[in-house]
């Protein structure tokens, strides 16, 4: 590969260096900000991880992944994986043991896992840089793809959830996968990433899949040359799908099927389809020629098919299809990394530049490449990978987040490519074409370039609804932390928050297995004051609070004129509603709901 050379070694830690150099940058720069995310975060699913680790920390069971404080009833069953809240959980009793605090334990966390994996990232990025294009591309992939990174906004110090570690183990299947050829560990490395990867979130399952898909082909093709690490990474998958059941599923649920979270559905899948994997790549009766190895991988995929679509038919319907139609349209539909390429270009097209440019500019760069100097393996698999991601990112644009890494690579191949010409033909033409080809690589200068064409043509009120965004400050909250646990009803995009910075109880929370709870609040908040009230009584509400700056409180207001909230936000409450004194000069407008005659 091209990035191979005796004392390689030596580069491995000059990347990691590199990696950690940019880290403590990035670190400085939340610092002299006062490390703000901290106390004004606004990412959900950062603030309910932390609730889920505080609430492991507590006591509550490896294996138990309710959250009692928030839905109807018992509470709500969450879908998320404990190999997340174990590290975290780490970092939080080691500080806390040292410093007698857990309030530091958990800064601590705050801080160090997501600049940690940061500049884990990082460092795979310039290992797959070097290894498919050598030294020449570390210079603009450390400067393109640590800023890339930095702006993606999973790394910043407050962003604990999954989506930054799941991006880590893409990252380290793709180098492993591209170091197969020369050593069977990292084919083995690259089956245990791909299911890590799966076991933290199904929403990578596209990256997965393309990951199995891309040994199979490589190995139909070349045969005894790819059948060590076929029989590797098959292994590796199969033994790490057991050992992750095992490890996160409660015996009790060995046999429950659940399509959006790690279960039988995913080890059995995962578990026949690695393994069926080795065998055919290990026995030489079923390999030795293509014909015979594209039969074998032929009855293999069939077999798999067949599990699934007679034992697990309904993991291949549309995720979010039980939403039903209000969640949908009242949730789902606003929910901003949820949305369509299509969406996005009709609501917000100030957004899809950012989202999309360098990518699109990426995957032109590796096909002129491909067609002017053939297809290697590596460039297939950079192409398939950041092509997957790119369809995923149109289906969600959160998938951007696995696609505007990847693009990093290829950009930084052809600035590389440039600057060998501009060195070669000195002049201005050279220069102006090597500024260019800088200037376009970095995302954040098509994300300015269309804030800056947005700004231009939008009216002064857009900007300030645009910045209007409030009720996500740890000061927000210093009141209600202060009153007696109650049950609160409050819109979804503020549970996570509620539950993080006090310790009531919500119906809400902006998480699609909290079906009942967030139905529940959609009617009372869009409903009559009549409706709302009966909501109240039923679920045991306590306390109301209404967040007039939050942009679902407006979304919701808009769209329900008559109904409790957009009255509220008016200034009238119903006579079942007191206006909690203290609250009503802050963002935070709370309401003691009163007893009934």
């Amino acid at each position: 590969m091209a990035g191979r050379r005796p004392g390689g070694t030596s580069f491995w830690r000059g990347d990691a260096a590199k990696a950690v150099a940019a880290m403590l940058v990035v670190a400085a720069v939340a610092a002299a900000g006062g490390f703000k995310a901290l106390a004004g975060n606004a990412d959900n699913d950062s603030l309910l991880r932390l609730v889920e680790v505080r609430d492991l920390i507590a006591g509550q069971d490896w294996f138990d992944l309710h959250q009692y404080r928030m839905g109807t009833g018992g509470g709500s069953l969450m879908h998320w994986s404990r190999l997340v809240d174990a590290p975290i959980a780490a970092i939080i009793l080691t500080v806390s043991a040292i410093t007698g605090s857990q309030a530091a334990g958990e800064t601590a966390a705050l801080i160090a896992w997501p600049l940690l994996l940061y500049a884990i990232a990082l460092y795979l990025l310039l290992r797959i840089g070097r290894g498919i294009a050598g030294e020449e591309t570390i210079f603009p992939l450390l400067i393109i793809g640590a800023t890339t990174l930095y702006y993606t906004g999973i790394f910043e110090p407050g962003a604990i959830d999954h989506h930054n570690i799941q991006l880590v183990l893409m990252l380290a299947m793709v180098l492993f996968l591209l170091e197969a050829s020369s050593s069977n560990r990292s084919a083995w490395l690259a089956g245990i990433s791909a299911v890590l990867m799966l076991a933290i979130g199904m929403e990578t399952a596209p990256y997965v899949a393309a990951g199995g898909l891309f040994v199979a082909v490589w190995f139909l093709l070349r045969g005894r040359e790819a059948g060590g690490a076929a029989t590797g990474f098959g292994i590796a998958f199969a033994a790490t799908s057991a050992a992750v059941f095992v490890a996160t599923v409660p015996p009790s649920q060995w046999s429950a099927a659940y399509c959006d979270a790690y279960s039988v559905v995913q080890f059995a899948i995962g578990a026949f389809a690695g393994a069926g994997l080795a065998i055919v790549a290990a026995t030489p009766a079923l390999n030795a020629t293509l014909p015979r190895r594209a039969g074998s991988l032929v009855v293999l995929g069939g077999a798999v098919a067949v599990l699934a679509l007679t034992y697990f038919p309904q993991c291949l319907d549309d995720p979010y299809a039980n939403l039903g139609p209000m969640l949908q349209s009242y949730w789902l539909d606003a929910v901003g990394e949820a949305q369509p390429l299509w969406r996005i270009l009709a609501t917000e097209p100030e957004n899809a530049a950012g989202h999309y440019a360098t990518v699109a500019i990426a995957l032109v760069v590796l096909g002129l490449g491909m067609r002017r100097n053939g297809v290697r393996r590596e460039d297939a698999l950079l192409a398939a990978m950041l092509a997957v991601a790119l369809l995923v990112s149109v289906w969600q644009v959160r998938g951007s987040r696995f696609s505007l890494p990847l693009a990093c690579v290829p950009l930084a191949i052809w600035i590389a490519g440039w600057r060998r010409h501009a060195a070669a033909a000195p002049g201005v033409a050279s220069s102006l074409k090597l500024a260019g080809a800088w200037l376009v690589s970095f995302h954040v200068s098509w994300i300015l370039a269309a804030l800056g064409i947005w700004y231009a043509f939008s009216s002064p009120e857009a900007g300030k609804e645009l910045a209007a965004e409030k009720c996500y400050r740890q000061a927000d909250y210093a009141q209600l932390a202060a009153m007696p646990a109650d049950n609160v009803l409050v819109i979804s995009n503020l549970g996570s928050s509620m539950l993080r910075h006090t310790t009531h109880r919500v119906l809400a929370g902006p998480y699609h297995r909290n079906m009942d709870g967030n139905i529940a609040v959609l009617e009372a908040f869009i409903g009559s004051p009549a409706k709302a009230m009966e909501i109240a009584r039923a679920n045991d509400i306590g306390l109301l609070a209404v967040c007039p700056g939050n942009s679902e409180t407006t979304f919701l207001a808009d769209r329900a004129p008559e109904g409790l909230l957009a009255g509220l936000v008016a200034g009238k409450a119903p006579d079942w509603l007191e206006l909690v004194p203290e609250s009503q000069d802050g963002p935070l407008s709370v309401y003691r709901v009163l007893p009934g005659s």
